[in-house]
């Protein structure tokens, strides 16, 4: 039995944040949620609607935004900015002590602008380090965490991160000290076998059943990335992961779909 204490971590994304309605049910179960937390959230629906109505043109690549310089500067406008802040109103008003935080905020998430040998990424990071330390000291100073898609560099450069990897490498930091459970919540009721079809969720999946299922094209695009970082989660100490709907915070007949490695 581990004596450590348990820290739930959730990532939100998807049609929740876009929808004003469910973003409120959500915050409020999750206010309910009791001991150590941690909110984590993305926001590239609304990062969209803004980049085109300042006629800039958002380029995905495999569920990855290319982020240039235009574009940086919308992600952090309303990731950092518009959505971060309202989440932790709302958190406040429903009586949990939130910050909010970027990577730079206290150096808390430090990355590396990606290099990769075919793809110009832009201004994109991939995490380095979490300051373990320094989250460690917030969480257990009772205060919520609220940390948006944007990271630094260190040397003076913010970078547009993964939402789902900042999840995962923040569990994972978080997980030398705490009993880690993390979920990612969104508008589908779990991992699913046909994005059309809301009975397809897969209850369990482990390594070899997603690489049989991204062979065969059944799991694609923003999914990928969302699972690969749920395996690397799990293979460095992060105890119990699922992904689904947010009525699984507060409903155990939920589905869900648990990761098994």
């Amino acid at each position: 039995m581990s004596d450590k204490k348990p820290l739930s971590i959730i990532k939100i994304g998807g049609n929740i944040i876009d929808n004003p309605v469910e973003l409120s049910e959500f915050l409020s179960d999750f206010s309910k949620i009791e001991g150590n937390k941690i909110l984590v959230h993305g926001g590239g629906k609304s990062a969209t609607k803004m980049a085109q109505s300042i006629g800039l043109v958002p380029q995905m690549i495999d569920g990855r935004r290319i982020t240039d310089k235009p574009m940086l500067d919308v992600v952090v406008m309303i990731y950092a900015g518009e959505i971060n802040k309202n989440i932790v109103a709302q958190l406040q008003a429903n009586n949990t002590n939130a910050m909010g935080f970027s990577g730079a905020d206290g150096n808390l998430i430090q990355s590396t602008k990606r290099n990769h040998p075919t793809i110009d990424y832009g201004f994109v990071g991939d995490v380095q380090k979490v300051n373990t330390p320094l989250l460690q000291t917030l969480i257990n100073s009772r205060i919520v965490p609220v940390f948006c898609a944007i990271t630094h560099d260190k040397k003076g450069q913010l970078l547009n991160t993964n939402a789902d990897t900042i999840a995962s490498e923040l569990a994972i930091a978080a997980s030398e000290a705490f009993e880690v459970t993390l979920s990612y919540c969104f508008e589908k009721a779990g991992v699913l076998t046909d994005v059309e079809d809301e009975n397809s969720v897969i209850q369990q999946i482990n390594s070899a059943l997603y690489d049989k299922l991204k062979t065969e094209g059944a799991i694609h695009s923003g999914m990928i990335p969302k699972l690969d970082n749920c395996f690397n989660s799990l293979s460095k100490g992060v105890q119990k992961i699922k992904i689904g709907h947010h009525k699984m915070l507060k409903d155990e007949t939920a589905i869900g779909t648990s990761i098994e490695l």
